[in-house]
């Protein structure tokens, strides 16, 4: 038969024969079974395929469940610290209501070191928190008797430089013109005068920098106990102390102190961060500092950082922590438990990662973290000056680690304290700023030569750094502060 189209039709007789097919395979059996077969593969796909839909959407459910459990559990353990309870008696001392009587029964720590991170070579580490023992509160804290009483004598400080010579290149320094007799004889621990910042030129030359107006520097003399960081140059966002976290004792009886320049203050003003009436963004006390003494922004940081026992010439307690942090803990917390626990006049925590000297000095050139000579001149002296190549692993050896994470030191304004911070800022002021190549040398310089008066520093782990605080990056920007 021909087959005719017209407009992509069969014709009539196409479609007969077709249709007539068809109505056979309907009245017969054979025909019924294949639809019936058909219509049944039908709904079995389908239910099947409706099912394993149902089990993907619920395997992707507990898995972003599981993922948030995580995610919360790790951010919870930044901030959390432990709460052991203690019985203690109370002692009145000069510190108001906060005592811990010599009596008092030791808490149990819990700590645990967090050993995450010790990969093989190539592999990226990582650093988590641990937990801390601290009290459950500051109700009943008292300082010990004989706390104070360990190393005494008398320091004085360099206030002003004369001429020594009728040279017209002399230029005042805020650090001084130390000789190095000066240097050597200002390791000793005695009655002594020595610079430590802050030096003025003679009469009829300009300021050598860090001024503070009269009413700051009238608010920080009443301190007792101050926590304090710096921004300069707009190098970092404000991070502002955790309220809820912070008792109320110490609310009303610790100084907060930001140390500003007019640069970042008006960065910040422009990001909604202004001081009030008082001159508070939330717990900081915002004091702006003019005519900064160094062109290098991180060398500056090195001012508040170190000589806290300057210009907080009042106070018995500090503590510092850089910039890129959140405090997420107690001070006087913080104080018994590194301080008056260990009976330790100086709190500084072990650096992440390095534990020699050897290995900080490669990492600051391979980083380029400054110039490779003057690194190379400093380093060369320090071990003509007897820095060992020291191994951490060695029990012997007084510290745990040699090379500081600097970001968070807790202090007791003792004179062997201060004298230790003062050597340290001058060996940041006559070499490079990269303070955790001049830790060792002036710490073990320091024991060195005063072996009937040791010097209680207390290296914690870094662990628990961060568990005392909130981890942040610096802003990018050219001018970074970097204080660590």
């Amino acid at each position: 038969m021909a087959l005719y189209r017209t407009n992509g039709e069969l014709l009539t007789e196409r479609r007969g024969i077709i249709d007539a097919v068809f109505s056979s395979f309907g009245k017969s059996d054979h025909g019924s079974r294949a639809l019936r077969r058909s219509r049944r593969f039908g709904r079995i796909t389908k239910h099947k395929l409706s099912r394993w839909i149902f089990l993907l959407t619920a395997l992707i459910s507990i898995l972003l469940t599981l993922y948030g459990l995580k995610m919360f559990f790790q951010a919870k353990m930044e901030s959390k610290f432990s709460t052991v309870p203690i019985i203690l008696q109370e002692e009145p001392n000069q510190l108001g209501n906060i005592v811990l009587s010599d009596d008092a029964k030791t808490p149990k720590e819990n700590i645990v070191v967090s050993d995450v991170g010790m990969m093989s070579k190539g592999k990226r580490r990582k650093h988590f928190p641990c937990e801390v023992g601290f009290l459950e509160s500051v109700d009943g804290l008292v300082e010990p008797k004989s706390y104070m009483n360990s190393t005494w004598f008398s320091l004085e400080y360099v206030d002003h430089e004369e001429r020594t010579s009728k040279n017209d290149l002399f230029e005042p320094r805020f650090g001084g013109h130390q000789t190095q007799e000066e240097r050597e004889n200002s390791f000793y621990a005695k009655n002594q005068t020595l610079h430590c910042g802050f030096v003025k030129g003679p009469p009829g030359h300009p300021s050598t920098g860090f001024d503070i107006n009269d009413k700051d520097k009238a608010y920080m003399y009443k301190c007792k106990v101050a926590v304090s960081s710096c921004i300069f140059g707009s190098s970092d966002f404000l991070r502002r102390p955790t309220s809820r976290l912070i008792s109320q004792y110490s609310k009303d009886n610790v100084c907060f102190v930001m140390f500003l320049d007019d640069q970042t203050l008006s960065k910040l003003s422009s990001e909604g961060n202004r001081p009030d009436e008082r001159g508070h963004i939330g717990l900081w006390k915002i004091v702006v500092v003019k005519n900064l003494p160094f062109e290098d922004m991180r060398r500056t940081g090195k001012v508040p950082k170190f000589l806290s026992h300057r210009l907080f010439p009042n106070s018995r307690y500090s503590i510092w922590l850089d910039s890129k942090m959140r405090l997420n803990s107690d001070p006087m917390l913080i104080i018994e438990y590194f301080l008056w626990r260990r009976k330790a006049e100086y709190a500084i925590s072990n650096h992440y990662d390095r534990h020699n000297v050897w290995e900080e000095v490669l990492q600051n050139k391979r980083l380029n973290k400054y110039n490779h000579t003057a690194i190379d001149e400093q380093f060369n002296f320090y071990q003509s000056d007897g820095l060992p190549k020291v191994d951490p692993s060695k029990p012997n050896d007084p510290l745990p680690s040699y090379v500081p994470e600097g970001s968070f030191i807790i202090r007791a304004h003792t004179p062997l304290s201060n004298l230790f911070s003062c050597l340290w800022f001058n060996e940041v002021d006559r070499f490079t700023s990269r303070d955790q190549l001049s830790f060792a040398y002036t710490y073990l310089k320091l024991r060195r030569m005063n072996p009937e008066r040791p010097f209680q520093l207390y290296m914690f782990k870094d662990c628990e750094r961060r568990a005392l605080v909130k981890l942040f990056r610096h802003r990018s920007l050219p001018s970074l502060v970097d204080t660590a």
